[in-house]
């Protein structure tokens, strides 16, 4: 028999209610608990090693977050019918996870940790990513795994001016501000999101209304541990420690980690002179050292040179490249690098650079987004590639992993904002290949992207820049430094990657990732503040490089037009079974793709080339136009008969044109004045509301014989 369930129920907001309960579902589990809003079930499991794997020297946390597709009722769509690897979705979610849960867990804990929160139930309107967080801290809070303290997670939506609370599905597509906030009690952990130029003081508030959510959830799940009785945490086997072994790798290398770090600017040559160092450090342990003690004093040495790197820049205010702390690296950038793309564009930023191509597809080319609730089409695609020889490395190269796709999602939502809406009629595909990274290759795509959209004639009105900020903190004595524009050691070294993109008008995204036990409230504002005079910087040499879009795209690029017509009017386009369309798409070389939208049809026409393209348009309009009388049309005889021929004026459309009315001169017979195929102008004289038969007339288009009697327009017979 289950033992009895112990809940605890809040409301995030508006009489919306959620329920927390352990004690039912995955007893086996070290921590185990459901997460309930409406429909949405969420349930969270974390398991811990009793013991670190032997010579592990790190902490080996995996966060999964999956959806069965059994939850919303659907079968998925795969070959083998079942869930497979984690969709780039999933792993966004996983991310979002991660981040916040990582810092929480003691410095010298390294067991490994598998924490799996799974969607099995879905609600079409409740958001489960803003609840997966939630469910996976109180997995950790109910289970006897060292943390150090609770998170929780939200999302901040604004709509119409007003902020909500995780807000509805519905809600959340009418919001200019979507972001994603993790925190502590006290301290900010973990955001990210999109918003529609925002300012920094509209952001900060969304973190305050964000902050005193999250202290309900915190508040809650403090109520679940102790209903669960949970008393304390385990112990665990801490890492060898030498005090003497550790004095003498001070003792040896402090000075000259120093020396190097103030006098070596460029990376390769400053990372070979610090492994030069160690392997110094390492010959004068002696020939007979046991391996365990090298490893020992190499873990020593980076400790060290972790330390003396930021009590330089904390002293100094000096930065391993030289820089003060607010500089941004010289900047390098140019477009239309590429011939054969349809846009491009290099960025260089220091020792990051960043190759980003355009390419336009057509409506055929949208990418599936699918998720356990919703199946979405996207007409703007960003990939984000990071080749090992970008940091001078040897790997394999494998299938993008999960920094790759959370790089290349903080790009696109950030260049989205400034994309044309679903008028815009091209598929948009930006590709950024960083070749060199030295810190925030991220922030180099978002640039590298706007640059090459512009180049391209992709119609953005502005252009996005992206800056990655830092944070190093001393506890000793509150000392603090912020950081524009942060390398790859100082990202390594440092307590913050705080990432901000937007135009000069304001913010489009951010992302930030806290190492240590959370961030004020007024150093983000410090941070904010700093990170758009960075920010304000790189968009001045954008806007140099290239003020504005390109008024079209380049004479290689595909040509595209969208049309909507009347939608009683499709099945006219397309034909029976579909030979109008195939027959328009043969003569003219295009791709056409007709959807109805409301009370229209949407038809979108793509050709390699501008005069396959205007045929074809020509033709859709001739379809759909309405004849007008008085209107002259180009026709063509379709057919003869001895009272005269039968004439196409609009795609679709024939009428009669009478022997009568060819010649103001009297015709005999038809033998020798036209033929099939022949072209000649019309006049549409009149519409029989009858039969719906046009009459046409060549000879009004002539000049009328002098002192010929005008003729009458009597409805000509067969």
């Amino acid at each position: 028999m289950l033992s009895q369930p112990i809940n605890v129920t809040f409301d995030i907001g508006g009489g919306r209610m959620v329920t927390i309960e352990t004690g039912r579902l995955a007893r086996q589990a070290h921590g185990s608990v459901t997460v309930r809003q409406g429909k949405c079930i969420l349930l969270a499991t974390v398991v811990a090693n009793k013991e670190p794997k032997e010579g592990q020297d790190f902490f080996p946390l995996v966060v999964d977050y999956m959806e069965k597709f059994a939850a919303a009722g659907r079968i998925p769509g795969s070959f083998f019918k079942r869930e497979g690897k984690l969709s780039d979705y999933e792993v966004l979610i996983s991310r979002l996870i991660d981040r916040a849960l990582r810092p929480l867990f003691p410095e010298d804990y390294f067991c490994d940790v598998q924490v799996l929160v799974t969607l099995v139930s879905s609600d079409p309107e409740v958001m489960p990513d803003s609840l997966a967080c939630l469910a996976a801290s109180a997995a950790l809070a109910v289970s006897d795994i060292p943390i150090k303290e609770i998170i929780s997670e939200v999302r901040i939506g604004r709509v119409d001016g007003k902020f909500i609370v995780n807000p509805s599905r519905s809600e959340l597509a009418k919001a200019d501000m979507d972001f994603m906030i993790g925190a502590t009690d006290k301290n900010l952990m973990m955001v990210e999101g999109e918003a529609s130029e925002c300012s920094e003081e509209d952001l900060v508030k969304a973190l305050e209304i964000a902050h005193d959510a999250i202290r309900i959830q915190i508040k809650a799940q403090e109520e679940l541990r102790e209903k669960a009785g949970v008393k304390g945490k385990r112990e665990y086997t801490k890492p060898p420690h030498n005090e003497e072994l550790q004095q003498k790798v001070i003792e040896f290398a402090k000075d000259r980690i120093y020396q190097i770090s103030r006098s070596t600017p460029v990376k390769n040559e400053r990372s070979e002179a610090y492994d030069k160092l160690k392997e110094e450090l390492v010959a004068s342990l002696g020939e007979e050292v046991e391996e365990d003690v090298v490893k020992l004093a190499k873990k020593y040495f980076e400790d060290l040179k972790w330390e003396v790197v930021r009590n330089m820049i904390l002293d100094d205010r000096v930065r391993l490249d030289g820089r003060d702390l607010t500089t941004v690296r010289p900047l390098n950038m140019e477009v239309d690098v590429l011939p054969s793309p349809h846009g491009s564009a290099l960025f260089t930023r220091g020792e990051t650079q960043s190759l980003t191509t355009v390419t336009l597809g057509t409506p055929l080319d949208e990418l599936l987004v699918e998720s356990a609730a919703t199946s979405e089409y996207s007409k703007f695609i960003l990939h984000y590639n990071f080749p090992p020889f970008s940091t001078g490395e040897v790997k394999m190269m494998r299938a993008p992993g999960r920094r790759e796709v959370g790089h290349g999602n903080l790009a696109m939502r950030s260049l989205k904002q400034m994309m044309p809406g679903n008028e815009y009629p091209y598929t948009v595909r930006i590709v950024s290949d960083i070749l060199e990274s030295n810190g925030s290759s991220s922030m180099a795509t978002v640039c590298a992207g706007s640059l090459a959209l512009m180049d391209a004639g992709v119609p953005i009105p502005k252009h996005v820049g992206g800056v990655a900020m830092g944070l190093i903190t001393r506890a000793s004595d509150g000392k603090y430094a912020i950081l524009t524009d942060i390398l790859g050691d100082e990202d390594h070294l440092g307590d913050m990657d705080f990432k901000v993109t937007g135009t000069r008008e304001g913010i489009c995204g951010i992302q930030m990732d806290i190492k240590i036990d959370g961030l004020s409230m007024e150093t983000m504002r410090e941070a904010l503040a700093q990170a758009r005079i960075g920010r304000l910087h790189i968009l001045d040499a954008m806007y140099e490089c290239i003020a504005e879009a390109r008024p079209e795209v380049k004479p290689h690029a595909p040509r595209m037009e969208k049309l909507f017509i009347d939608k009683e009017f499709i099945g006219a386009v397309i034909g029976p079974q579909g030979k109008i369309i195939q027959e328009i798409q043969r003569e003219t070389g295009t791709t056409i793709n007709i959807e109805e939208v409301g009370n229209y049809g949407e038809v979108s026409i793509f050709s390699p080339a501008k005069e396959g393209l205007e045929k074809a348009v020509a033709w859709v309009k001739g379809i759909t136009a309405m004849p007008e009388v008085g209107a002259v049309y180009e026709a063509t005889v379709k057919g003869i008969k001895e009272f005269g021929a039968f004439v196409e004026f609009l795609p679709g459309k024939q009428g009669l044109l009478h022997i009568s009315e060819i010649s103001w001169k009297r015709l005999e017979s038809m033998e020798g004045v036209l033929k099939e195929g022949d072209k000649v102008k019309v006049k549409l004289i009149g519409i029989d509301h009858k039969t719906g038969k046009f009459k046409l007339s060549r000879k009004v288009l002539m000049q009328k014989p002098e002192g010929r009697r005008p003729e009458g327009n009597a409805t000509p017979k067969e």
